[in-house]
Formats: structure tokens, sequence, C-alpha cells
């Protein structure tokens, strides 16, 4: 069994008086420890098909299934603490708190979970060496670069141990060295953790970094033509 499962999922929102169908009988499976890129331009539903793979969003008709939990039955609170327990957010903006530290950033998702103060410090820690910054844990996020901010984010996503990691753009307002950097990390979060990584983007050099990509196109998935490929 595919560890993400959608069967013809279809999402519908109205706006006003038009009824928009981001997704519409779109079927998906998705590996444990795969890189799997999404690539479409804005407002193609992307973020839709994140959301629903989070759980912050339900389909109308279909099953969005991650392991052996029918997200779309969960309800209320079950699927707050689902998402808390089996996901990491890495969104477009770090979105980090500019009181708190690198460290403090990354602790905060730990205060979810009944777990010792020895223990906090040694995911943090733990988190913080595996993006390259545990030498600016004390640091203000004014105090580092947007790509070091995005990292910070990232140590924020895995700190919990998530099973999935969902990217929304993550790397939309970096410059370029930046952007390799993130997604360099991102595959290595892939390969040598074996996390389950689901990422959108309009970035063709972004997404050549997946293991498998795929277009949505008015609210279906179309394969990548077979010429394009990973970089090295």
């Amino acid at each position: 069994m595919s560890f993400i499962q959608l069967d013809a999922v279809t999402k519908t929102y109205r706006k006003g008086e038009t009824e928009v169908t981001p997704l519409k009988d779109v079927t998906l499976r998705v590996e444990v420890g795969e890189f799997f890129v999404l690539l479409g331009p804005s407002g193609s539903g992307k973020t839709t098909l994140l959301n629903l793979l989070a759980s912050i969003d339900k389909p109308d008709r279909g099953v969005v299934r991650v392991g052996d939990v029918d997200l779309g039955a969960l309800r209320g609170g079950d699927a707050a603490r689902w998402r808390a327990a089996n996901v990491g957010y890495v969104f477009q903006q770090a979105n980090l708190v500019p009181v708190l530290t690198a460290y403090e950033n990354v602790e905060v998702p730990l205060w979810l979970f009944p777990m010792s103060r020895a223990e906090r410090h040694r995911r943090v820690e733990l988190a913080l060496n595996a993006v390259g910054l545990a030498d600016r844990a004390d640091h203000l996020p004014k105090q580092l670069s947007g790509g070091q901010e995005q990292r910070v984010a990232i140590a924020r996503a895995i700190v919990a141990d998530p099973r999935l990691l969902v990217a929304d753009e993550p790397t939309g307002n970096l410059d370029q060295e930046s952007a390799e950097g993130v997604m360099t990390l991102l595959r290595r979060m892939s390969v040598e953790l074996n996390k389950t990584i689901v990422m959108v983007t309009h970035d063709p050099r972004a997404a050549s970094f997946g293991s498998r990509r795929m277009h949505l196109v008015k609210g279906a998935l179309e394969p990548e033509p077979a010429s394009a490929g990973a970089i090295g």
C-alpha cells in the first residue's frame, strides 16, 4: 500500500456566484521516502492539494489517505492532533516568530507534546544540526539571511519527526544560491532521513530536485515529459 493515496478526489469552492474546482477526480500514489513535486501556475490547485494532505481541508468527493488514516474521516481536534504528529509544513514565507531565537522557533511545535525539557532540547539540537544551523541557535530571525530563515523553518517542520513534509513554494522568496541550498537540504531529508516530501512550485529548477514530478493542469494531474530529469 502506498503511503499517500488519493482516489478520485474533487474539491470545489464557491466564489460569489461562481464555483471553482481546483481538483477534479485526482488520483495519486506517493511512496515512503519519495520527493514528489507538483508543478503548475498560481491558482492551479497546488496548495489545495497540500491542504488536503495536511488535513487542513477535506475533499468534497473521493478519499485522501496518508498511511492507514482516512483524512476525510477525521473530525475537529482529531485532525489537528493527527497533523501535529504526522505533518511538517514549510511555507513560502518562513513565518518565524520575530521575538524568538532560532532555537525557540524550532522548539514551538514540541510544546504540543508531553515531553521533558531535556527531550525537547535534544530534538531541537538534532533539528538545527540537520539544517546546519546549530551555531545560529541564539540568533533572532532579523539576524539571519533569508536562506537561513527558511532552513530554521525546515528545522521547525522536522523537529517532531513527522512522517510527511509538505512544502508550498519554499524557495519563492529566495535568491538562486539560497534556493539551491534549501532544495539540497530538502532532498537530503528524503534521501538520508527517508522523509516523504510533497512540494508544490512553479519553478522548474526547484522542481528538478525532486525524485518525481507531475503537472496540475485544469484540476487534473499530468505526468512530466520523459525528457525532463533531476539535476545532479
